[in-house]
Parts: structure tokens; sequence; C-alpha cells
């Protein structure tokens, strides 16, 4: 069967016979086209939203990295706390927690395992690197995390409670100390168990303040792994199939890890610099010189304003540091000598003894069993010296103030001298002339004219005067 053809295109067809392959033409460019711009936004849109499987790969490769060096405190306890808050909204694979510490407050530890137990990353802690230790508190916070490990060269345990008053251990009864370690024992346990750990040797650390090497807490299962530094650590990681809190069983995938470290917020750091022993002397020290010189000399303001700022940060730190008693009243006895020294004639013993105890004083300030960390000598004697100086000038000044006579008004006449111009009869009136002035005046014995009187007392616009008697002749 032969196809009929449209007379109409027939005709058109004859008459041009180039417009057929113009047309095939102009449709193969446009088919070109279409296919680069197709290219081109495909392209676009990958490298602008990568793909989900792309994304993907890229979050379970991140590891969030924190550093707890030091002592477990408060700002600390925050700083972990923020760490695996972000480490959640990054979605990352693992928080790494590398730790040296000798351990620290209660309270701070708690709320960070608090905080390692609900995160919803597996949380790893590293003991490193070698010579570091996760001494007391930091024996709790190494068993209560997903994976805990240890670098060679390491130590851990020796988690006995010890109360702490003025920076010395406090003595409990026996009754007294069984129910703190009981307590402390119950709380080991309540995770220890659930990690798979060994409880019954990790209480040994509570009762017998029993400490570890890295291959014995390896050998009695306190911990998970030994690795000689961080990417060692990754790479035995990769691929482990670890137990969660809450039972559920994950595999790790770490095979190309992109690490990145959580740094301190700029309010920890200024309250980390606050809480440094050399620092909280400091500030101690020019708060109470900044109050002292405010109430010596008031009405100057700068130094009580900054005096009273110091001294509200120095108490702040006084509530984290262990603040030794004596050594608080070390530093007020060399206030106390300082402002003798300034009253009364000892030719330098007071000065030198307000030094010392100052410097003394600074050495006992900062004392803890957990830590070495104190008042550093550079800064005791950088310190002491200035305020010393100071407190007996500024002291000298008030006292040397109390002794001068009043420059305005009536009572700049106590004391002076005039001359009669109008006889005085014994307890009648006459006339004195004083700075070009008349004033009537009274005394107790008779002057005549022209002799010199002392003005001894002022009532109203009366003076009461005695006469000068002129001095005898060496004859």
């Amino acid at each position: 069967m032969t196809p009929r053809t449209n007379p109409v295109v027939a005709a058109s067809l004859t008459r041009h016979p180039g417009f057929l392959v113009r047309r095939a033409s102009s449709i193969n460019r446009l088919f070109a086209i279409s296919a680069l711009l197709s290219a081109v936004c495909v392209s676009a849109l990958a490298f602008l939203f990568p793909s989900a499987a792309a994304e993907e790969h890229a979050s379970t490769s991140t590891v969030l990295q924190l550093k707890l060096d030091g002592e477990v405190e408060p700002i600390v306890a925050t700083y972990i706390d923020e760490g695996l808050a972000d480490a959640a909204r990054r979605n990352a694979s693992l928080v790494l927690i590398t730790m040296d510490t000798p351990g620290g407050l209660t309270d701070s530890m708690k709320d960070i395992i608090q905080h390692i137990l609900s995160s919803p990353v597996p949380v790893a802690v590293y003991i490193a690197p070698s010579g570091s230790r996760g001494a007391s508190a930091g024996f709790y916070i190494l068993l209560a995390a997903d994976i805990a490990a240890m670098a060679p060269g390491t130590h851990t345990g020796a988690a006995s409670p010890v109360l702490i008053l003025g920076g010395y251990p406090m003595a409990i009864d026996e009754t007294m100390r069984k129910k703190i370690n009981n307590d402390a024992m119950a709380f080991l346990r309540s995770f220890t168990e659930k990690r798979g750990r060994n409880p019954a040797l990790a209480e040994t650390a509570i009762t017998e303040s029993k400490a570890f090497t890295e291959k014995e807490a390896l050998d009695a299962k306190l911990i998970d792994l030994v690795a000689s530094s961080e990417d060692d650590l990754l790479r035995q990681l990769n691929g482990r199939e670890i137990t969660r809190f809450d039972g559920r069983k994950i595999k790790l995938a770490l095979s190309n890890p992109s690490r990145v470290e959580f740094e301190l917020s700029g309010r920890q750091k200024f309250l980390a610099r606050i809480v440094a022993p050399d620092m909280f002397f400091l500030l101690l020290i020019v708060g109470v010189l900044g109050l002292y010189t405010e109430f010596t000399h008031p009405g100057m303001v700068a130094p009580g304003v900054i005096g009273g700022i110091c001294l509200v940060l120095a108490l702040y730190a006084m509530h984290i540091l262990p603040v030794n008693i004596a050594g608080v009243f070390l530093i007020l006895l060399a206030l106390a000598l300082f402002i003798l020294e300034a009253k009364y004639t000892s030719h330098g013993v007071l000065l030198a003894g307000g030094i010392v105890s100052m410097l003394l004083g600074a050495m006992f300030l900062i004392r803890s069993p957990l830590t070495t960390g104190g008042v550093s000598l550079g800064m005791a004697i950088a310190v002491t010296f200035p305020f010393a100086v100071l407190t007996v000038f500024l002291m000298r000044l008030v006292l040397r103030s109390r002794k001068w006579k009043s420059a305005t008004g009536r009572e700049e006449m106590l004391g002076e001298q005039g001359i009669v111009v109008s006889p005085i009869a014994g307890g009648a009136e006459g006339m004195i002339r004083i700075h070009g002035e008349l004033w009537r005046a009274v005394s107790a014995q008779p002057v005549p004219e022209g002799k010199p009187v002392r003005v001894l007392k002022i009532e109203g616009l009366k003076l009461y005067v005695e006469p000068i008697e002129a001095p005898a002749s060496a004859s």
C-alpha cells in the first residue's frame, strides 16, 4: 500500500529542496545546546548540593577532638558538654577526648559522665600522651566512655573520694568513710557493668586506692585497647563494632576520618585564666589594694571600682580553687604589718615581717593533694614588694593628714597669733587684730594694748585668747 502525501507539503518540498536539510540542522543544534546546558546545571547542582550518599559518607567519617588537660572543674565540664552537643549537631561518627588529669571535683565529674552516657555520638576517652594519667575523677570518666584507651607509659586509678577543706584532706570517721565509698562504688558499677568492663577490680581503685598501668588495665578488661597515638587509635577503631550504653550495636566507619578540634570558647578561656593560681593571687591583691586606697582617699572612685571588680573575680575563682585558709590569714597578717609599719617606728622590722608573711601566704594560698600547681615564686615576689610599698606610703599619707591644720573656715584661726588693739581686762572683752581683721577677744588674765596673744577657742564671733610671753633674755 502506497502512503498518500499532502499535496501542499509535497509542492512546498518540491519548490524548496534545501528546507528539509536546514530544518534537520537546526533541530540538531538545539539538541546539542540543551544537552550542554543540562550537563552544566547538573554539574553545578552536584557541586552546590552534594549527593545524599556523599554527605552521609562525610558525616560518618568526622571525628571531633576534645582535650581534658588539668583538673576536672566546672569550666572543663562545660567545655566537654558543649563539645558533645556540637558533635551531635555535626552528626559526627566519634568524639575523641584526650585526657591527662589528676582528678577534680565530684560534681563536675558526674556532669561529664552523664553527658557521655547520653551522647548520641560514640565517645572514646584516650589517656595520652605517654606519661599522662587519668587518676581519681579521670578514672570514672575513662570507664564511662564507649571506648576506653590508653597510650603506652600512662596510668589510671587511685579513685578514692577525698574531702578537702582549705586545701587539705579532712579526717572523717569510719562510718562516714564507708558511706562515701559505698556511694562511689555504686556509681561506678552503674555504668561499668553495662560497658562490659571489670567492676570488681574497678572498685579496688576506690577501696584500696589502687592504680593500674595501661597493660594492667588492658589485661584486667578495664580498658578496650592500647594505642601508641591518635592515628593508631583511629586505625584500630575502624570497622570495630561497639555496644552503646542503651544496648544498640553500631559499627564505626573511620577509614578516612576528618578530624576537627573543638576549642574552648572565649568565655571559657577567660574564666580558665581567672582561676589560674597566679591570676587569682593577682586579682586578690589588686582588689584589696584598690578598696584600701578608696577607703583611705575617698572620692578617687577609680581604685574602688577596679578593686571591687577584681575582688569579685577573685571570689569567683575561690569557689573553684582549693584555697588554703592559712594562706589567706598570712596575707591579711601582712596587710596589718604594713599598716603598723606606717604608724610606728620599727626601723623596717614590721615591713620585713609583712613581706615574709605575704610571700608565705602566696605559697600556701593554693594547696591541694590533687595537684602541685600554685602561685609561682616570680608572681609572688612581683606582687608583694609593690603592694608593701604602696600600702605603707598610703597609710603614712593618711596619718600625716590627721596632723594638718584646716586651711579653710574659722578652724584655721586656732593657734594663730594676733595683736591687742583694745586692752583686755580679766574676764572682760577687748579687741584684737588677726589677718587684718578686728575680733572681739576674751582672756582669763588682763592683756595691755600692743601685746601679742594666741587664739585658743572660737565661739561664734568671740575669740578666747591667752597672752604670749616674750622669751627670756640670755642674761
